[in-house]
């Protein structure tokens, strides 16, 4: 792969770029950063993998069996019946010693997914001749079934004693995954419980692999700096939390006028008929205000599924897009997990997520997209998409569309809920915040419910995402508020000219989209320099 990033940045450096139109430079600025950004990460990964080598001694046989199925070079059963009978051994072996090594939990964990990534491709491998090949069954069938227990054994053993998950049955191995931050690319199968968090570990990438993301998604802020813009919009959403709760009478206690507020949720079975009336009082808000266009096919093409009980203890809240996925208590949960999920997913706090997730947020970006310069998804990012949803929370909030103290509190519930992830996300990659810590804050910081908490930090740990996903919804949105107030407030733009442009140009950077809606000077060396938080 490095051989062929390289490649492709000489090639890029053969192109005539002054000759491009405005969307060609912005195209090739984009591909460049793409390149680069992947020669960094296999760097950050081989770094990775250097980490977890200890642990898993016999990894490179086991590559190097499946690579040769791969090349389809002849084997001897016999010869391998003896590698893999010495595999075993290698694995107990390590078995026994893997306490003394003293790794760290995480590094541990990751040890944890690349042997069940491992014992997948083992597998595989044996899968391709097994049966078809009655030599090398004879031979390999007691020492490949001998090998893949001994893996299952140690990857349990290795969970429980280091990393302290306690695992009932060995875990099905899962198809490696790879993403950006997602370090090497293993993934974990997790069974989560309610009120246990035991099951999150997550993988801390540490400074110079976040500088390397942020430099990817040409913001040019370190993490610290964001952190502390995380800090400073949380202040400013504390001071407007205690004017909505003395509008409610109860003071500058806005802990418990966000109690009040949670309490008002809808009867059992009723909520999908509130969230449909939630999407077209915003579909009719952004109409009657011509904020953007929302196509006749758009209206029509949402649609609407509840999400089940085991779902819901990873994403405790809606999920969204041209399917909105509603979460609210099923009749086989706990009495308190129903309250907590009736409590978290209340009217105002679901007002203030629907058209988050429907119009004019993530259904339309996805609507328009598809549409429009699709080519670009391969340079596909959250603080576009995330961004984009919440950068409407931000807009709604300054054209009036919460009507009522209850209102604003979900609103402003929501955008605390950004600060928080910015925070807690950030400060456990840099290695200063635990997974508790994390859970701590949203409870005690923004006022979540420890089930939805849990939850919320599980699914930001996971692996699942990118190590900058859980910024880009508030950092993002900023952004493109930022431009709001430099093309809209300017008077250069309106808002549905304005509004339109953002979803026109794909899910890209957001300094890219910049550049591409106020046709911004480029060069092929373009380095990011855009400072849009310090004129807010």
């Amino acid at each position: 792969f490095k051989k062929f990033y390289g490649e492709w940045l000489a090639s890029l450096k053969t192109l005539e770029f002054d000759s491009f139109s405005q969307d060609g430079k912005v195209d090739y600025v984009l591909f460049k950063n793409h390149l680069e950004y992947e020669l960094r990460q296999l760097d950050i990964q081989g770094q990775q993998i250097s980490e977890i080598q200890p642990l898993i001694p016999f990894a490179e046989t086991i590559i190097g069996l499946e690579e040769t199925r791969r090349r389809m070079e002849p084997i001897d059963s016999a010869k391998i019946a003896a590698t893999l009978t010495e595999l075993r051994k290698q694995v107990d072996e390590r078995r026994r010693t893997v306490e003394s090594l003293k790794p760290k939990k995480t590094v541990a964990n990751r040890a944890v997914m690349a042997t069940n990534g491992l014992r997948n491709s083992l597998r595989n491998w044996y899968t391709f001749y097994n049966g078809y090949d009655p030599m090398f069954t004879w031979w390999n069938e007691e020492p490949y079934r001998s090998l893949d227990q001994a893996l299952a054994s140690y990857a349990s053993f290795v969970n429980e004693k280091v990393v302290g998950i306690k695992t009932d049955a060995p875990q099905t191995p899962t198809t490696p995954t790879r993403g950006p931050g997602q370090g090497q690319g293993f993934q974990r199968q997790i069974t989560a419980r309610p009120g246990d968090t035991s099951d999150i570990v997550g993988d801390p990438i540490g400074r110079e692999a976040l500088i390397s993301e942020l430099r990817s998604e040409m913001i040019p802020y370190t993490p610290e700096e964001i952190i502390a813009i995380g800090e400073k919009e949380m202040a400013w959403c504390e001071n407007e939390m205690k004017k909505a709760s003395r509008d409610l009478g109860y003071g500058d206690d806005w802990h418990k006028a966000l109690e009040h507020v949670k309490n008002l949720y809808v009867d059992p079975g009723k909520q999908p008929q509130m969230i449909r009336d939630l999407a077209l009082e915003a579909i009719k808000f952004v109409e009657d205000n011509n904020l953007v266009t929302v196509p006749e096919l758009a209206k029509e093409s949402w649609r609407m599924e509840m999400m089940t009980p085991e779902r819901q203890l990873v994403s405790p809240f809606f999920l969204g897009g041209e399917v909105i996925q509603v979460s609210f208590p099923t009749n086989t949960m706990a009495h308190e997990q129903k309250m907590m999920s009736m409590r978290g997913n209340n009217i105002h706090f679901s007002r203030a997520t629907v058209h988050h997730e429907l119009i004019p947020g993530h259904h339309l970006q996805g609507f328009m997209s598809a549409r429009n310069k699709p080519y670009r998804a391969v340079f596909g990012t959250p603080f576009w998409s995330e961004g984009n949803a919440l950068y409407w929370e931000l807009l709604l909030w300054d054209l009036n569309f919460a009507k009522t103290p209850e209102n604003r509190i979900g609103m402003l519930f929501w955008r605390m809920h950004r600060c928080a992830r910015i925070i807690f996300s950030l400060s456990f990659h840099l290695e200063k915040m635990t997974p508790q810590e994390c859970i701590d804050l949203l409870v005690n910081k923004v006022g979540h419910e420890r089930d939805n908490a849990t939850a919320e930090v599980r699914r930001s740990l996971d692996g699942s995402y990118g190590p900058l996903y859980q910024i880009a919804y508030l950092i993002g949105g900023l952004q493109q508020y930022a431009m709001h107030k430099e093309l809209v407030g300017s008077g250069k733009m309106t808002n549905r000219a304005y509004n339109d442009a953002l979803l026109k140009e794909n899910r890209i950077p957001i300094e890219m989209l910049r550049a591409a809606i106020t046709n911004q000077r480029l060069t092929r060396d373009f380095v990011t320099s855009w400072r849009f938080y310090d004129h807010r």
